[in-house]
């Protein structure tokens, strides 16, 4: 089709395994013509998932290392408008293909580079990035959820591909923005190392605050200081975290034996929504409600419904009285009923469940594409898309070998590109005008996002909050950098026409929620095409697709994504035991940088048509991609039986943790195998026996040296070694005080700042904004979350009211300017 939203730019994708692929198969579901250039003998990566990711894409077979292959290639730079690569840091340029060498074929290209660690990083650059060698460095296995530290058990490995997820997120939204760009700034080199994207997607996994309330923790934090300041040991059992888990944020049974996971906590409605729909009013009626925003000291019971979490007193009580109603009735008929009431939760499904899903199916969530391969295949479905984009679900499945071939001739016969028109100096995003309405984590990362690439954001807010402050205060001093502030009641004429106001200037608004939501602020596409036929409105939520389904209108957060789709059945290994993966963020933060990928693709579309519209992603779409190695079905798939569950330490002998003399370490070693052991004289002896009783030879071995001397012995060919890092090592290892002046964001894989000047009154150590690197455009690193309402005069008068009418909007509570004294309260 010719009126895709991408269709004008040409991709070459260089890349292999998971990150690389990934970010081509996101710009060919939004109309880019992506050709995938193989080696001879084709992919190295043979697999059904590796299939999936190469839909819509054209292949060509080159050998990079013949002078034919390297000119062919580099005509076909000259001709295209974006190059991707995940090799190690100077492959691309041994062969002829880095940076300098692309800019010298077309001074316009946009080359993006996914190592796995940053390339000026001289401890890491160098090693063989796998998936799970960037997760262990990172700290991906490492105390990953509370649970798994309240039950001592560490490390924890997990096949998911977070590294590649976020990696490819950050590096098709800077590929896109950098394209908007090109007239201005020129031609971009974009460096995304994975590890510093991992680390950034984690960032609430590590956010550390001085002082912080114990109002705030969850009631396996408190356990957890409470047996560390003991010294007692961290030995539960799963059944026993049971006590530690709030009643409006956890999993029942129900009358199916399949477990339901509620997540109606911290929003002033949900509980008692859940409450209704359980049939337990009178319960509701019983229970302490009362402002989340007063300080400890001025509360009047010990805990208040709308603020997570529930009090100890009564903790107990609630989630017996719910578990007993929730037996009542069958999963799938409790799903029905509180996606109708608003209340958002989830029935516990596998991933298999989640691709024969009927919502899913519906909603374009999950697609069915004729591979030649592997017949009807179900694969996770896009990622990020356009509203009105008629070719999105219209996927063409992975290549044959060099099939583009026959059109190389009809390529190499166009004009080379044009060259940029200018070449100054800046960001990829200033002047855009963003005017966010969103809450929580996922829509509010997409603001926090924009600002680091220049754009200026406006955060409108309730006059009376409707989140909590461990929700709407705590995350977001992480996800509402970079904004200002207002506060306005939108529940009123007065207060909607005061958003109009805002949105009638900007190019994008942004929110979460539902299409039921959109269309009640008044912000369905025809009203605001009507008001601002330039502004693209940026929406997520937790269950949309490019089609509507069942579930289209429930509502969702990033916990209940992971159930549905099949990361908590994975991670707790058994549908009778299932766990949140990190605990906190996991999807929303992913989201959010999907939805900047689908800004992307409607920045480009308005560039070419002037229109606006509206661009979407969904939790439910990030939750399948995290799982993108394995979401995948067909006739004759291979069992589900990737590694799960609370014991798995890696998958197979060659790919997992090990307990070397000083500490643990990962071992990976997948593609080598017995070859590398070979190379090791401690090892030979081991290298030509099969996998049968490996994994346990090899504890014996790497259990009588430290983790530097297997580092060394594996320092050659594709193997590697790394120790199991910790998020808040890395933290700390990188860690840059604010009053120092402006963080380095270019040269460490990992950097995070102390905000040692924040308005809080407490410092706050947040991941640095790194993950995205360009050569040319510059990065800003955002200023602290504004305190609600902080800049509501400012932006009030700039709308042109007088400090007489301002203030009779504040008397009115048409707008405001704070929901609590202190900016956290205490």
């Amino acid at each position: 089709m010719t009126n895709r939203p991408l269709n004008n730019i040409r991709v070459l994708d260089f890349g292999h395994y998971l990150a690389g692929p990934m970010v081509g198969m996101m710009l060919a579901d939004l109309g880019a013509e992506v050709i995938r250039i193989d080696p001879p003998g084709g992919p190295r990566w043979r697999d059904p998932a590796f299939d999936m990711l190469s839909r819509g894409k054209r292949a060509l077979t080159l050998d990079l290392k013949a002078e034919i292959g390297a000119q062919t290639a580099i005509g076909m730079v000259a001709r295209a408008d974006v190059v991707i690569d995940n090799f190690r840091p100077g492959v691309m340029a041994r062969l002829g293909l880095g940076p300098a060498d692309l800019r010298a074929a077309n001074p316009g290209i946009v080359s993006l580079s996914l190592p796995g660690f940053a390339s000026t990083d001289p401890e890491l650059a160098s090693l063989a990035a796998w998936e799970a060698v960037i997760a262990a460095r990172t700290g991906q296995f490492t105390d990953m959820g509370l649970n798994r530290q309240l039950m001592g058990i560490n490390p924890s490995f997990t096949p998911l591909g977070l590294a590649s997820a976020y990696g490819a997120a950050f590096g098709a939204m800077a590929v896109l923005f950098a394209l908007g760009a090109k007239d201005r700034i020129g031609g971009e080199h974009i460096e995304v190392p994975l590890a510093s994207a991992l680390f950034e997607g984690l960032v609430y996994n590590c956010e550390q605050i001085e002082g912080y309330p114990d109002r705030y923790k969850s009631p396996r934090e408190v356990e957890l200081d409470r047996r560390r300041v003991a010294g007692l040991p961290m030995n539960l059992s799963y059944a026993d975290l049971s006590e530690f888990l709030d009643p409006f944020y956890r999993t029942y049974s129900c009358a199916d034996g399949r477990g339901f996971y509620v997540v109606s906590c911290s929003i002033v409605t949900h509980p008692r929504r859940v409450l209704h729909v359980l049939g337990l009013d009178d319960l509701a009626a019983t229970l302490p409600d009362f402002d989340a925003y007063l300080d400890r000291q001025d509360w009047p019971d010990d805990w208040a419904l709308r603020n997570y979490p529930v009090g100890e007193r009564d903790r107990k009580r609630v989630a017996q009285t719910m578990q007993a109603a929730f037996l009542t009735r069958p999963s799938w008929e409790w799903e029905g009923l509180f996606g109708a009431a608003k209340a958002p939760a989830s029935a516990q499904r596998s991933t298999r469940e989640w691709l024969h899903d009927p919502h899913a199916l519906a909603s374009g969530l999950v697609l069915e594409v004729d591979d030649p391969r592997h017949g009807r295949m179900r694969q996770l479905g896009n990622l990020a898309w356009l509203l009105g984009d008629e070719g999105a679900l219209a996927k063409r499945p992975g290549p044959a070998a060099d099939e583009f071939r026959e059109d190389l001739p009809r390529l190499m016969a166009e004009s080379l590109r044009p060259r940029p028109k200018g070449r100054s100096k800046g960001a990829w995003l200033d002047g855009l005008k963003v005017v966010d309405l969103t809450n929580v984590i996922a829509g509010p990362t997409i603001g926090s996002t924009l600002a680091r690439f220049g754009a200026e954001v406006t955060s409108v807010q309730p006059v009376s909050p409707s989140v909590d402050p461990w929700n709407a205060i705590v995350f977001g001093l992480h996800a509402h950098r970079g904004k200002e502030s207002v506060l306005l009641n939108l529940g009123i004429e007065q207060g909607r026409a005061l958003l109009e106001e805002l949105i009638a200037d900007a190019d994008v608004v942004t929110m979460n929620g539902t299409d039921q939501q959109r269309d009640a602020l008044n912000l369905s596409p025809e009203h605001l095409a009507a008001l601002n036929p330039r502004a693209i409105l940026v929406q997520l939520d937790a269950w949309g697709g490019p089609r509507r389904g069942p579930k289209s209108d429930h509502l969702g957060y990033d916990d209940l994504a992971q159930a549905a789709t099949g990361v908590m059945v994975r991670f707790g290994g058994e549908p009778e035991t299932p766990e949140e993966h990190a605990h906190f963020g996991t999807i929303d933060a992913l989201t959010g940088y999907t939805a900047c990928v689908a800004l992307g693709a409607a920045l480009e579309r308005r560039r070419i048509t002037g229109k606006g519209g509206v661009a979407r992603a969904a939790l439910a779409g990030c939750g399948a991609m995290i799982q993108a190695q394995f979401m995948y079905d067909f006739q004759g798939r291979p069992p589900f039986n990737e590694p799960a569950g609370r014991q798995a330490l890696g998958w197979g002998p060659f790919y997992h943790c090990y307990r070397a003399a000083d500490d643990w370490m990962f071992f990976a070693a997948p593609s080598e195998k017995g070859a590398a052991l070979a190379r090791v004289p401690e090892l030979q002896d081991l290298a030509g026996r099969g996998e049968d009783g490996l994994i346990e030879s090899l504890a014996e071995r790497f259990a009588l040296h430290p983790i530097a001397h297997w580092q060394e012995r594996f320092r050659a060919g594709s193997a590697s070694v790394v120790p199991l890092g910790s998020l808040s090592g890395n933290r700390e290892a990188g860690l840059h005080f604010e009053s120092d002046g402006l963080a380095d964001l270019q040269q460490a894989t990992y950097r995070a700042i102390r905000h040692d000047l924040h308005p809080m009154g407490r410092w706050v150590d947040l991941v640095a904004p790194n993950a995205v690197r360009p050569d040319q455009a510059t990065i800003t690193i955002p200023g602290a979350a504004p305190k609600p309402g902080a800049q509501t005069r400012l932006i009030l008068s700039r709308l042109g009211y007088s400090d007489a009418e301002i203030m009779a909007m504040i008397a009115e509570d048409v707008a405001g300017e704070g929901w609590s004294a202190n900016y956290l309260p205490e």
